[in-house]
């Protein structure tokens, strides 16, 4: 994952205090995270999750993600806690990674869809983490927006979206990674990764395998006596669960989701020349989002240049997203990004926005 733009957001005491206090009381803060904007709820009050559910509008089976302030507070949420865990934690958080466990007792029904698994992770945005600490417990937190619609970037996004539905939204500014956190299932015997974000398939294997290759070295380093202790702590480094065919249900990870309301179409660059043409003989208006220049026709009626760095193009996503939304086109035109590892995060939302 390349370095995520810096945030320099002054962090009043108050205001995190205030919304601290908001969520205790069992009410919904909106607050910022590298990724995108979090609609916060106590996730021990089963009454504070049904209002996020209702708010935004959410199934009641799809789970929301725990959003933490230490590694020590994982043993309260989680039943086990793998040493491929641990070995992610330390690389990637505070971060844009998300670790689905097996969840302990203390985990609602509410918040794990019913399964028996829950997604974990600490933000690294410095308002995130204020807040976090001052709460002192774990906060349910999906996407600050209506259910399988455009996620927030800004502060001004959740506010118009949401309004008063709303008590407090922290304003953070724009969100540095700009898109919603990779999510790894830990919960099984093989990890796996249920969502892409910006951390690639790659960067993870690499903290597996020497993960593993440290644990190797710790085993030949005991005595012979403690070769079936040792079988034993290989299968907790994997869940313990046998049962590798049982996918959990994620956060982000339906066919249609982070959608506009209007409809948006994927065009390779080979034939996104062609998509404009067709729009013009149909007479009908389009916007475009694309890495291209400008192409002149008569039906563009705006045109948003992304970027060719992965890291800019996702910070850009969703905003430039929600601009085009609004434009008054029949539909959005966006060239299709590349099918590389720096960039199946991207593509994965824009192939999801497309079946909404």
């Amino acid at each position: 994952m390349r370095d995520q733009a810096p945030v320099k957001t002054a962090i009043n005491a108050e205001e995190i205090k205030s919304a601290s206090t908001l969520l205790k009381a069992g009410q919904l803060v909106a607050f910022p995270t590298e990724t995108v904007y979090g609609l916060g709820c106590d996730a021990a009050n089963v009454e504070a999750l049904a209002r996020l559910y209702r708010v935004k509008g959410r199934p009641g089976n799809h789970p929301v993600i725990v959003h933490l302030a230490s590694v020590e507070q994982l043993k309260d949420w989680a039943k086990t806690v793998p040493p491929e865990a641990l070995a992610l934690a330390k690389k990637f958080w505070p971060g844009p990674m998300t670790l689905i466990l097996k969840k302990s007792d203390k985990v609602l029904p509410e918040v794990s869809g019913g399964q028996d698994t829950v997604g974990l992770r600490i933000p690294s945005h410095p308002v995130a983490l204020a807040l976090l600490k001052e709460f002192n417990s774990g906060v349910a937190a999906p996407s600050a927006n209506k259910h399988g619609r455009i996620s927030p970037t800004t502060a001004e996004h959740v506010k118009s979206e949401l309004g008063d539905l709303v008590a407090k939204v922290l304003d953070g500014g724009n969100c540095s990674v700009g898109i919603e956190s990779t999510i790894v299932d830990l919960s099984s015997e093989k990890p796996r990764i249920l969502r892409p974000g910006m951390i690639t398939l790659q960067e993870i294997e690499n903290v597996l395998k020497e993960a593993r290759e440290e644990a190797k070295d710790d085993s030949k380093r005991k005595a012979k006596s403690a070769k079936s202790k040792q079988s034993k702590s290989a299968d907790s480094q994997t869940g313990g669960d046998s049962n590798s065919t049982v996918v959990p249900r994620a956060p982000g990870t339906l066919s249609s989701h982070y959608a506009p309301t209007t409809d948006l179409k994927l065009f390779t660059h080979a034939n996104l020349p062609r998509a404009i043409a067709t729009s013009e003989s149909l007479m009908m208006k389009v916007s475009v989002m694309a890495f291209s220049d400008p192409i002149k026709a008569t039906s563009v009626i705006a045109w948003k240049q992304m970027s060719e760095d992965p890291a800019e193009c996702a910070r850009q996503l969703y905003a430039f997203m929600r601009e085009l939304d609004t434009s008054g086109a029949d539909y959005i035109v966006v060239e299709e990004p590349p099918e590389l590892p720096e960039w199946m995060g991207i593509l994965d939302r824009l192939r999801r926005a497309a079946n909404g």
